[in-house]
């Protein structure tokens, strides 16, 4: 009977151990997680691939959302697309998105809203387009809403929206007949772009 009861206790205090150390483990993870955001998980693509629609060249950085305790930093192979917060081309390199060189794609911090932002280098633009000039005026990231979230190529099918332009232009401001009119030519330029591949 006695054996009996140490047996149970045993088991109990081992159970208790056990839940115990994996709450610790898994609060250490997210504390890691939110206390070192500049410590993203990243992929440094070695052979162009395509990722959410978009062609990346080699050297391109791509950036996660998560990254775990046990895992090293650097990945070594492309994580699954839904975790990608950032997409940013080697110093020098830009790809075209709208007909304009772009350096880099971030997803939009709040989670509610479907959509990135494109970072244009006009500095090496090559034909300027009334697009691309309405955007200079700003010379700052575009918001752009999407409905499908695997796809930030340029593809107007995809594209609801440009939601803003630095933080001078923002659909939030909807009494700003100014802002929203800017942000309508933008939409409405973007729309006219011939080749969506750009």
């Amino acid at each position: 009977m006695k054996t009996q009861k140490i047996v149970i206790i045993v088991g109990v205090i081992l159970v208790i151990a056990i839940v115990g150390l994996l709450v610790y483990l898994f609060a250490l993870s997210s504390a890691y997680t939110l206390n070192k955001p500049y410590k993203r998980p990243f992929y440094i693509v070695t052979e162009p691939i395509v990722v959410k629609k978009i062609l990346l060249p080699k050297g391109t950085k791509i950036i996660y959302e998560k990254q775990y305790f046990w895992e090293k930093q650097e990945q070594k192979k492309p994580r699954n697309e839904k975790d990608i917060i950032q997409i940013s081309f080697r110093e020098g390199t830009t790809i075209n998105w709208g007909g304009v060189p772009i350096t880099s794609m971030v997803r939009f911090y709040n989670s509610e809203m479907k959509g990135f932002t494109v970072y244009p280098d006009f500095d090496t633009l090559n034909k300027e387009t009334r697009f691309s000039a309405l955007w200079q005026n700003c010379d700052d990231g575009l918001g752009i809403t999407i409905a499908d979230e695997d796809d930030w190529s340029c593809n107007k099918e995809n594209i609801l929206d440009v939601e803003s332009c630095g933080v001078n232009y923002q659909r939030y401001f909807k009494e700003d007949d100014n802002q929203q009119k800017y942000l309508d030519d933008l939409y409405h330029e973007l729309m006219l772009i011939k080749d969506q591949n750009l």
